[in-house]
């Protein structure tokens, strides 16, 4: 069996993954058509973005039912088949779970409105303040206040998303017993992995309160300490009783010490988490909808945290640049228009020689970029749509609204997968695509596995994970800090050491080397000729690591 620290998961956007039936939308049985595609790169277990019973005024992370599979993608005689057949060829599933709000459609909501008093206690419903406004100042991570009217009543329920998705109360011991009853539903059908979606907002407080002026409100409900005990015993009515099950959590603005208590094995609560700090260097005053370069020395001190304190404390990291809620990282961090293969290499370099569990982004191994729009009515995503409403009322311009939406909207990652070149559809489907693809004529699978090299620099990454210990149980230590072009880190066990080196930007440099390492046997490297003396340099986007015996 592969053990957590050798496995790689990869992330299927279902939506945008193969359109078997020519709707334009990708589904269940498009996935499984591609099998023979995923096995090529090796991986171990693949990530679903929610397939559910959905509304999708949110992409399905606004859930109707959590039992049911949404017609759109197919039935759950298809998820069995693909359960089945991915197993069949050691892949393990691991499905969304969103469970700190449900659809306003959900039956729970529904009977709340009814007037059903069990299911008015599923949620946070609060009357109005004395002068009939919110019951508390809290905003929306999707733009304006967090609280709608309930129904025709003078009372408000809370939506910390968009309105459609009404919070769950996790005070209420039924909403906790449903969860761990999803889980469990799920699990028996042979799932073996659960990605909790937000999970440490779960954890508002019985009374909810203003947030000071000056204090955002999100102080208020991320990493509260009882999202712990929730945790805890989840993993005991759940997945906790099947050893060998893969969990990770979504974190919204979390701290470094809260993700080691997530991880910790002895803590019983999640086998690894996901942090966005890292993605946050390209704000503006931690505006995401701004354009600016990245700050290259920040992206590389907040590596450096988290690896240093999980390796040091037993944690554990989900590593990552890219996934449906982030644009594509080659257009943050690399140069798709002059290194597009060497750049997306290097990052990938970073991410799979790290201590912790790699996750790839479909589209990810094929140097996908963000899509050419010219207009925001290209553009699905509503918090996009709200962005742009916003911007504009803010004083900017129509086109500048545009470009700033352009540069960080989540549908950049959403765009279909790219099967071959075909014009309109890339081969994602017969029909009109849900969302446009635009760059399909130079980047696509057809190509990519003809003529390309960043399918294959992944399958080496995989397999050295799989095959070199101190790849995937070498603890952590930083190296090159203060270089202002190049992120570096050692890897070492009782018996290996590993230098890994890469350069951020499109012009060589020069780094001199520990003097153990002069010598070292290159593991990997994206240009094919590397010198190993006291210093090397590194050519444009180079990425290099460097494996010696102890």
């Amino acid at each position: 069996m592969v053990r957590l620290s050798q496995k790689v998961i990869y992330q299927i956007y279902p939506k945008s993954f193969y359109d078997s039936n020519g709707d334009g939308i990708g589904d269940i049985p498009g996935i499984i058509a591609k099998i023979p595609y995923l096995t090529r790169l090796n991986i171990d277990m693949i990530w679903f973005n929610p397939f559910f019973v959905s509304p999708q005024h949110d992409n399905g992370y606004d859930i109707e039912d959590y039992y049911q599979i949404d017609p759109r993608f197919g039935t759950m005689a298809d998820f069995e088949e693909l359960v089945r057949q991915l197993h069949a060829v050691n892949i393990d599933v691991m499905l969304d779970m969103v469970f700190n709000h449900t659809s306003t459609q959900h039956e729970w909501f529904q009977k709340a409105l009814a007037g059903d008093k069990k299911y008015q206690q599923y949620y946070y419903i609060r009357p109005a303040k004395a002068d009939g406004s919110a019951p508390t100042n809290w905003h929306s991570k999707f733009g304006g206040s967090a609280w709608a009217k309930f129904g025709e009543t003078d009372q408000y329920y809370l939506h910390l998303y968009d309105v459609s998705q009404a919070d769950l109360d996790w005070h209420n011991p039924a909403v906790r017993q449903a969860a761990a009853d999803i889980v469990n539903y799920w699990q028996a059908k042979g799932v073996r992995g659960f990605r909790f979606d937000v999970i440490n907002v779960i954890g508002k407080d019985a009374e909810l309160q203003d947030a000071p002026a000056g204090m955002s409100s999100k102080m208020l409900y991320t990493d509260r300490p009882i999202v712990h005990e929730y945790l805890q015993a989840l993993n005991a009515a759940s997945f906790g009783q099947h050893t060998h099950d893969v969990t990770v959590g979504e974190l919204s603005s979390a701290t470094l010490a809260n993700s080691v208590a997530y991880t910790q094995p002895d803590r019983h609560e999640l086998s690894m988490v996901f942090n966005f700090h890292h993605l946050k260097v390209d704000y503006d005053h931690d505006n995401k909808w701004t354009d600016r370069p990245f700050d290259f020395m920040a992206l590389k001190q907040i590596i450096n945290e988290w690896a240093q304190g999980m390796s040091a404390a037993g944690g554990w990291q989900a590593l990552f640049w890219n996934n449906h809620d982030q644009p594509r990282a080659l257009n943050r961090f690399g140069d798709p228009e002059h290194y597009r293969e060497k750049s997306a290499e290097m990052l990938a370099t970073v991410i799979h020689l790290l201590r912790g569990t790699p996750f790839i982004y479909m589209g990810e191994e094929l140097g996908m970029t963000d899509p050419h729009y010219h207009t925001i009515d290209d553009y699905v995503d509503v918090e996009s749509h709200n962005a742009y409403q916003q911007l504009r009322a803010q004083g900017h311009g129509d086109r500048a609204a545009f470009h700033l939406v352009h540069v960080k909207s989540r549908d950049n990652a959403r765009t279909p997968m790219q099967w071959d070149a075909t014009p309109e559809t890339a081969g994602f489907t017969t029909g009109t695509p849900w969302l446009k693809p635009t760059n399909q004529a130079t980047i696509n699978v057809a190509a990519e596995l003809d003529h390309g090299e960043i399918f294959a620099y992944y399958q080496r990454l995989i397999q050295l994970r799989k095959q070199v210990a101190v790849v995937a149980d070498g603890d952590y230590q930083p190296f090159l800090l203060d270089h202002p072009q190049v992120l570096a880190y050692l890897r070492t066990t009782a018996t290996q050491q590993l230098a890994v080196l890469n350069n951020f930007y499109g012009r060589k440099t020069t780094v001199e080397l520990p003097p153990e390492f002069v010598g070292a046997r290159v593991l990997i490297s994206n240009y094919d000729r590397a010198v190993v003396g006291n210093a090397i340099t590194l050519q444009p986007y180079q990425s290099i690591a460097l494996l010696r015996d102890k």
